[in-house]
């Protein structure tokens, strides 16, 4: 059976990279000032953290179920038989709950895959997953093996301002004046399905140092028994020049290692504002 992989944009695969791929690609939208836009169609990153600075009412959003089956029904107009659907985790948002919910309608044909992973750490499961399926893999074992692989990954993220994790409810108000205050920089860590607060680092500079040590220390506990991995970097900067500093940082660290770049998905971005930075990690399924 030839099998189709699904994803959102929350991968950090966009619409031109899926068809070059051959992977199909769910837009995810979000609210600004009332008005859906979708990323990586009518809205650049560069738009959005200029509105974001602009300090215009944003918010993240899902996909309605409609935006969903769309995608699966083309995959299947197109002459595939079965469907792997790979969403963000489930523990950040209730898409993937929805889309279990939708593929009971398509009688075994729509596997969701919760996976537990969102950006780089997607973006790995994705790929991994296409080069499972051209190998002729069934949908059933595509699932099964990413679901198994799934907490075999880390993401951690720097954030510049803890403005926009006070709006969402992960610090206080008061937390958050003090950090500014004190030029805090609070380091986070998605493992799994939370986004949880790791350290606290006075500066950016010695945060992304603490970043790059935790990171490698996790990067080595994951190659453990000769395993490889994925290693990727990502970053809401609003200058390109931001983007290169950090990923050159990432590269002296991990000298001679391959490694992906992607901006922080919006969906990330919305609550961790601009200037945010990050790494994520995965051990490889094969």
């Amino acid at each position: 059976m030839r099998t189709a992989i699904v994803t959102d944009s929350n991968s950090g695969i966009f619409e031109e990279e899926g068809r070059k791929r051959g992977i199909y690609i769910v837009p995810m939208p979000v609210i600004i000032e009332g008005k859906t836009y979708y990323e990586g169609i009518d809205l650049t990153h560069e738009e959005f953290y200029q509105m974001m600075s602009e300090r215009k009412k944003i918010s993240s959003s899902q996909p309605s179920p409609y935006e969903v089956t769309e995608v699966w029904d083309k995959a299947f107009m197109d002459g595939y038989e079965t469907v792997v659907y790979i969403p963000m985790s489930s523990g950040i948002s209730g898409s993937c709950q929805t889309a279990a919910a939708l593929a009971q309608d398509y009688g075994g044909r729509v596997y969701v895959a919760d996976n537990h992973r969102i950006s780089v750490t997607q973006r790995f499961s994705v790929l991994e997953a296409k080069a499972m399926a051209e190998k002729g893999y069934s949908a059933k074992e595509i699932k099964e093996a990413l679901e198994k692989a799934a907490y075999e990954s880390l993401i951690y993220v720097g954030v510049e301002t803890l403005e926009h994790l006070k709006r969402s409810g992960r610090v206080t108000p008061a937390g958050a004046a003090i950090g500014t205050v004190l030029n805090i920089k609070p380091l986070l860590v998605i493992e799994g399905e939370r986004l949880d607060a790791f350290a606290k680092v006075r500066g950016t500079k010695k945060c992304k140092e603490r970043l790059l040590v935790q990171m490698k220390e996790s990067a080595d506990r994951l190659r453990e028994g000769g395993a490889q991995i994925y290693i990727g970097a990502a970053g809401s900067f609003v200058e390109p020049k931001e983007h290169k500093e950090w990923f050159e940082m990432v590269q002296e660290m991990f000298a001679g290692e391959e490694i992906c770049y992607d901006p922080l998905t919006i969906s990330i971005g919305c609550h961790v504002g601009a200037g945010a930075f990050g790494m994520g990690i995965s051990r490889k399924m094969y």
